[in-house]
């Protein structure tokens, strides 16, 4: 399987920008510019994007893992915070809450380390990957 999406620059750092359109046109022309990734410009970024990939990766490997342990997930919500210090990406913490009936924390803690080493977007990513997990 292989997966794209194109980004198209036009001028300058500071004055201009770009756009970025996925190949399943979620993002389609969407507008990325300095402001959007150093201010509080409109549009979005890349680090956003990452943000975005690896909440869903690991949130879906999270469901198989709990799944292969024979448990059900009710729900799991994934926030990813990425932090970009000096034009390098130095760490992506996952913050979970998940509803899983009859699963214990250590269990569910255990699944969540798993699934945060063993996500594809955690392989990819060349920093330090951290997170936080609660049962409600």
């Amino acid at each position: 399987m292989k997966r794209n999406a194109t980004a198209i620059w036009k001028g300058s750092l500071k004055e201009n920008g770009g756009k970025l359109t996925t190949q399943s046109k979620t993002l389609e022309n969407t507008q990325y510019s300095f402001h959007s990734r150093f201010e509080e410009g409109v549009g979005t970024n890349p680090e956003e994007l990452v943000a975005a990939a690896h909440s869903g990766c690991f949130a879906m490997q999270l469901s198989a893992f709990i799944g292969e342990a024979g448990f059900h997930p009710e729900s799991i919500e994934t926030n990813c915070e990425i932090n970009l210090i000096d034009g390098s990406i130095i760490g992506s913490h996952l913050t979970v809450q998940a509803k899983i009936d009859g699963i214990t924390d250590a269990t569910f803690q255990e699944l969540v380390t798993k699934a945060e080493k063993n996500c594809p977007i955690s392989k990819l990513l060349n920093t330090e990957i951290t997170s936080t997990a609660v049962l409600l």
